[in-house]
Parts: structure tokens; C-alpha cells; sequence
């Protein structure tokens, strides 16, 4: 087990059990797509970096807990949300909410988990952790439109691209890095500095989600996924800016007619290849994480900071 992982092996078991209470409903369809949904967890990143970052500045406390559970429960209502608007019938793998019990149905459990983590702060009075999260669930619906908007040219410019990935992806697990910390050392300034941490993270963690789709290991998602929906990611991004006229458009002719076409999808990963896409947001990613590592060196060294940087190089090193 890697190190950041046993310094908060004994958290992770108790959140597991919190988690699973705070999900729970009386309504036996509700609780039956509650179950689905916690035996098919993911990585739990978030609440890794919830409970790394609280023990950097203190002792675990119940407030820690209920902040890594408000994260996931805001997570969850958002990937379930997100696999609706992207009409996806997997996730993780394994069929999709909406897959299973249709979008309505799909799009009220979104709704009953934004709830849960709504009345899981409010109960306990933890409102500085209300306003960490309600700010990252209102950049995560702004990155959202702004992508929808966006990605119809498909001529995206690279600012743009990392405002989407700022508000959509980073502002989740930087939001995770504030609640932790405040939840031991009550301190705004350490939570601010924390949410900084957080977000280079999420941007290279966004990053490397991108690169994945233009190698050819098993990573959870199919090779070209991001093209078949048409989503303009930092590798295309960055071929499309500095390829000729005629490829260019031969590129974005794909992008939205032919993006389903084995064939069209290998010329376009070639192409991004050939042109030094992969490269550059390799360099991308790793100025990002080198930027959080800066931020992260400002505390103190312990074995929990060096835990952190642990799982900071895990989100770019990750095989998956």
C-alpha cells in the first residue's frame, strides 16, 4: 500500500461507513441505487486529499469526516448529472445511472445527493463548509456551459480551455483541500492557501484524463472517447493552433462529422501525435504539479506532507 495511502488507511475505513449512513433513504428504490452506486465507487481521491490536508494542519475530527462526505456527495450528484447531459451509458465501467433507471429518475438522485450534502452541513452548522463546496458546485455548472458552448466551433483557445478545466474539474478537488484543512485548523488563510494547492492539482489531474485518451493502455475509458463527443482537449488544442490551414479543417471536419469512424479517430490521435500535442501537455501537466508542490513545501516537512506529495505525483504518474 503506497504511503498516502496507510497514513489515513484508518479514516478511510470510518468514511467508508459514514458515507454509506449519509447516503442512506428510506425509500426502497432510492436506497437500492444508493447501494449501486457505493459498491461501484471510484478511486476516492477527494477524500483522500480531505483527510491528507486536515491532518496536515491537525487531529482528524468529525467535521473532517463530514467534509470528505459532503465532497463525495457532491461528486457523485455531479458525475450522475453529468452522465446525463453527456448522455453516457457507462461510467466507470459498469452501466450508468440513467443506463439503468432512465434520465428522470437519474437526474432526482442527482438531486437527492446535492440534498444530503445540504442538510449534512447545515445539521452540524458547518457552513464555512457549505460555502467552500457552493462555490465549487457554481464554477463546476459554469465550466459546464462554458464547454457546452465552447466546444460547437470546436476552435477552442487555450485559455479558454484551462477556464473550462479551472471551474469544471480543479474546482472540486481544490474545494476538498480547503474543507480538509479548515476542518482542523479553522484558519481561512491556510484554506485559501490549501484551495490553490488543490486546483494545480485538478488541472493536471484534467490534464492527464487527457492524455489518456490518445494512448493505447486500458485506462478505464475507450481510446478516442474525448473525440467521439466531440470534446476539444489540450493535446487537439494545441495541433489545431500550429498545424497547416488544410489539416485544420480536415480535423475539425472529423470532429463533427466523423468522429464515431475508427479510421478518422486514429488519423486524428496521429496527427495530434505527429504535431507535439502529447508533449506539450506533458509539460503542461508538470509545470501544474511542480506549482502545487511549491505551494504544498511552504508548510512545514512531516510524513503527512510528504504523504501529500505522494498522491500529487500519483494524479500525473497514474497508469489509469
Amino acid at each position: 500500500m503506497k504511503q498516502f495511502k496507510q497514513l489515513i488507511e484508518e479514516e478511510l475505513t470510518i468514511f467508508e461507513t459514514k458515507f454509506a449512513t449519509a447516503m442512506r433513504s428510506n425509500v426502497p428504490l432510492l436506497d437500492r441505487i444508493m447501494k449501486y452506486i457505493i459498491n461501484r465507487k471510484g478511486k476516492q481521491i477527494r477524500p483522500m486529499f480531505v483527510f491528507l490536508s486536515a491532518k496536515l494542519h491537525g487531529e482528524v475530527t468529525e467535521s473532517t469526516y463530514r467534509a470528505a462526505s459532503l465532497v463525495e456527495l457532491l461528486h457523485t450528484a455531479t458525475l450522475v448529472h453529468d452522465d446525463v447531459v453527456d448522455e453516457s451509458m457507462e461510467r466507470r465501467g459498469f452501466f450508468s445511472i440513467n443506463a439503468i433507471w432512465k434520465n428522470k429518475i437519474a437526474v432526482l438522485v442527482g438531486d437527492y445527493l446535492l440534498s444530503k450534502g445540504l442538510l449534512l452541513s447545515t445539521n452540524h452548522d458547518d457552513f464555512e463548509h457549505l460555502h467552500i463546496l457552493s462555490e465549487a458546485v457554481q464554477q463546476m455548472s459554469e465550466g459546464e456551459l462554458l464547454q457546452l458552448e465552447k466546444s460547437r466551433n470546436l476552435n477552442l483557445d487555450e485559455s479558454i480551455y484551462f477556464e473550462i478545466v479551472r471551474n469544471k474539474t480543479a474546482s472540486l478537488l481544490s474545494s476538498a483541500c480547503a474543507i480538509g484543512a479548515y476542518s482542523t485548523s479553522q484558519n481561512k488563510d491556510i484554506a485559501n492557501k490549501m484551495k490553490l494547492f488543490g486546483e494545480k492539482i485538478g488541472i493536471a489531474f484534467q490534464i492527464k484524463d487527457d492524455l489518456f485518451d490518445y494512448g493505447n493502455q486500458k485506462v478505464g475509458k475507450p481510446t478516442g472517447n474525448d473525440i467521439k463527443e466531440k470534446k476539444v482537449t489540450l493535446p487537439l488544442i494545441y495541433t489545431l493552433n500550429r498545424c497547416d490551414k488544410s489539416l485544420k479543417k480536415r480535423l475539425i471536419y472529423i470532429l463533427k462529422n466523423k468522429n464515431k469512424r475508427p479510421e478518422d479517430i486514429t488519423f486524428v490521435i496521429e496527427s495530434v501525435q505527429k504535431f507535439g500535442g502529447i508533449d506539450y501537455a506533458i509539460i503542461k501537466m508538470n509545470e501544474y504539479k511542480e506549482e502545487a508542490l511549491s505551494i504544498l513545501h511552504e508548510f512545514p516537512e512531516s510524513p503527512i506532507r510528504n504523504a501529500l506529495e505522494e498522491l500529487v505525483c500519483y494524479t500525473t504518474d497514474r497508469k489509469y
